[in-house]
């Protein structure tokens, strides 16, 4: 009878290089691409949380006939790490119109009303500013109501200095005249 041997050879040198070699490829390729998603994630609540804005302002003004202005909140600086939310002014501005997001937060958000002339219907003007990406350029996002003679927008801080020409319109958007706004190094 003739007995079978099993070989007690494991892999070469050669075939654990390549096998080394095609992970690398396909992490080189995974990886940023995987960044890439992360930072559109975490650009998706910066939009998401001013269209809520939006609607909790035109609720308000259905009721009230009037827009409230709410201080960049949570206040300080915006960078790339999620902060607790913290309203600037309890008991006014976000908290009025019924607005607060779950949970920490990376942007940072500001409504300013906007003064409208006498008969016409007033507006409001609502931002989110964030450095998602820890580059120079902060990422802003806003929506804007306008009126027909809206005041230039120049906002008491960075999260609301969206120039009074751009963003008219129903959806929430980049800023036209800040440099990368709405955009991160994806």
């Amino acid at each position: 009878m003739k007995k079978f041997q099993t070989s007690r050879r494991g892999f070469t040198l050669i075939e654990l290089m390549i096998v080394v070699a095609i992970i690398g490829i396909l992490a080189a390729i995974a990886i940023p691409n995987f960044l890439r998603f992360q930072l559109k994630a975490k650009s998706a609540e910066g939009k998401s949380n001013l269209a809520a804005i939006r609607t909790a302002e035109e609720s308000f003004f259905a009721e009230f006939n009037s827009y409230v202005s709410a201080d960049e909140s949570p206040p300080g600086a915006p960078d790339n790490t999620k902060r607790p939310y913290v309203d600037a002014v309890p008991g006014a501005g976000f908290d009025t119109i019924g607005w607060s997001p779950e949970g920490r937060v990376y942007f940072t958000y500001a409504v300013e009303d906007q003064v409208a002339a006498p008969g016409t219907p007033p507006g409001f003007h609502a931002s989110a500013q964030a450095n998602i990406d820890n580059e120079a350029d902060s990422q802003l996002w806003h929506y804007r109501k306008a009126t027909t003679a809206s005041k230039s927008h120049s906002g008491a801080g960075a999260a609301t200095s969206c120039g009074a020409a751009t963003g008219i319109g129903s959806t929430v958007q980049p800023c036209a005249d800040q440099p990368g706004s709405g955009s991160s190094v994806f």
